[in-house]
């Protein structure tokens, strides 16, 4: 890496990365399966710091109850030309308490997939991080999935 291009990261606070985590509502959960790691998409919001998300029993349930996770989300500003990752770490909780469970519920937290996800989860963060950074092909971060260049990469 050039000079130049490690000047051209930027590293994010606490509170822009709190803000990028709530304009977006699915980011990929890291998490540790069987002594190697494997990512999720899981819909989620931002509650009092921490991060909610449904899962119904399964692999991220099980892993997020043993291990710290991550989750990480990313995304590209067209009027600036900069793309931007956050990564928040922690560990997750099952959330038990009926009031606790009542007011996650009504953050309107809606998978995607369909079937039970009945238990909510909220990962209390250790940390989270962000960086900001200028594309080097902003154009490829504005093309539709359907455009003919993503053919490129089937």
């Amino acid at each position: 890496m050039n000079p130049q291009s490690a000047d051209a990261i930027e590293r994010l606070n606490p509170d822009e990365c709190f803000e990028l985590l709530g304009q977006t509502t699915v980011g990929r959960l890291a998490v540790i399966v069987e002594d190697h790691p494997d990512i999720f998409p899981v819909n989620y919001v931002v509650d009092h710091g921490s991060i909610v998300f449904r899962t119904g029993i399964g692999t991220k349930f099980w892993s997020t109850m043993r291990d710290p996770c991550a989750l990480e989300i990313d995304g590209f500003d067209a009027g600036s030309g900069k793309a931007w990752s956050v990564v928040a770490r922690g560990r997750a909780h099952l959330i038990v308490d009926l009031e606790e469970k009542a007011a996650a519920d009504a953050l309107h937290l809606d998978p995607w997939q369909p079937g039970s996800k009945s238990h909510y989860l909220r990962l209390a963060l250790d940390a989270v991080t962000g960086r900001r950074f200028k594309a080097t092909r902003p154009d490829i971060w504005n093309t539709p999935v359907w455009d003919a260049r993503s053919e490129l990469f089937h």
